[in-house]
């Protein structure tokens, strides 16, 4: 049987609506899945006809209960009702947009861990409209640790021309050096080892960033965060069998030599990975939270207000975590090393 994968619609006011209808008219993609698109159905068909989009036919209606769920073949939507379609304005922030997106994944989570779906892959969020529904989280991330009371999780972005873990995410730089540690970064470079090691299908290689320009230049730049708590890190990581190296200076470690032989490379904080890889692969990187009990992917992109509703949305973001969450859902021990700890 083909693996049921919840993917949330986002935020109703972006581009999430337009790509989930693509994704569910997609034939290439029903052929390995079954899509069901969390969302609300009036919406969708609002956007499939300004856009002459099609429209998907089979709709389940949320107050039925999920255990619907387990019986679905064909791409369909799970329609939540958690809107007006007629209210949402497209490319605007709202407090009601924000609340929506929120149910949109809550259902989610409670259909994977009551294995009504296989997987779910998540459609954009804002995160201004979810603070102003009064949703106070940072992003998909941490909502996900928390509902599933996971602590030992990270983000991943991967593609075939890059992949980063990451030791911290949505904080200001002001305050990462205060979040490194020798056990976090162990931990992210474990969760990323064994990420990889299923994902690419062989014992990954890994480099890792140091913090400071220079990777600090021996201590002359930052408070010797490289000697001090990275390199210790990677030392303790090379005693579990781990192959990973650094660290490295951040403006070096991307170049093309280098990615053609890195499976993976660790970054100490947001915009120090994501940068090189949405320069890299923009279209075709998807997100991936490990450490979790469920399996979750997600589109690398925000959601583009500017563009919302006007058909010019991609859709291969959500197609490849669609896809990677499908692969890894069919097979979810192929490769794991057993010395490490869970993907899914």
């Amino acid at each position: 049987m083909k693996p049921r994968i919840a993917v949330t619609m986002g935020d109703p006011a972006g581009v999430g609506p337009e790509i989930a209808l693509r994704l569910l008219a997609n034939a290439d993609v029903a052929q390995y899945c079954t899509p069901i698109v969390f969302g609300d159905a009036p919406l969708l068909r609002r956007v499939a006809k300004l856009l002459d989009l099609p429209m998907c036919e089979q709709v389940i209606a949320a107050a039925d209960g999920a255990d619907q769920l387990r019986d679905v073949t064909t791409p369909a939507i799970y329609d939540l009702q958690a809107i007006d379609a007629a209210a949402v304005v497209p490319g605007e922030i709202s407090a009601t947009c924000g609340q929506a997106c929120y149910d949109y994944i809550l259902a989610a989570i409670r259909a994977a861990e009551a294995g009504q779906v296989d997987a779910i892959s998540t459609g954009p969020i804002n995160k201004e409209a979810l603070h102003a529904a009064g949703v106070n989280y940072p992003g998909h991330t941490e909502i996900f640790a928390d509902e599933t009371d996971s602590a030992r999780i990270c983000m991943m972005l991967t593609s075939e021309e890059i992949t980063c873990g990451f030791v911290t995410t949505h904080v200001g730089y002001g305050e990462v050096p205060g979040l490194l540690t020798q056990e976090r970064i162990v931990e992210v470079i474990e969760l990323c080892h064994e990420a990889m090691r299923r994902i690419r299908g062989h014992a990954p290689k890994m480099l890792i960033c140091g913090l400071n320009p220079h990777a600090g230049e021996h201590g002359l730049f930052g408070n010797s965060e490289e000697e001090r708590i990275i390199a210790p890190a990677v030392a303790e990581a090379q005693s579990m069998g781990v192959d990973i190296s650094g660290p490295l200076p951040p403006d070096t470690v991307f170049l093309r030599e280098r990615r053609a032989t890195t499976d993976c490379v660790i970054c100490m904080y947001h915009d120090q990975g994501h940068i090189p890889l949405k320069a890299l692969a923009f279209d075709v990187a998807v997100n991936i939270t490990l450490g979790l009990p469920i399996i979750r992917t997600s589109v690398d992109h925000g959601t583009a207000f500017d563009i919302a509703w006007q058909g010019k949305a991609g859709v291969t973001s959500l197609i490849e975590a669609v896809r990677l969450a499908s692969r890894l859902a069919i097979d979810p021990t192929a490769a794991v090393a057993p010395e490490l700890g869970g993907l899914a």
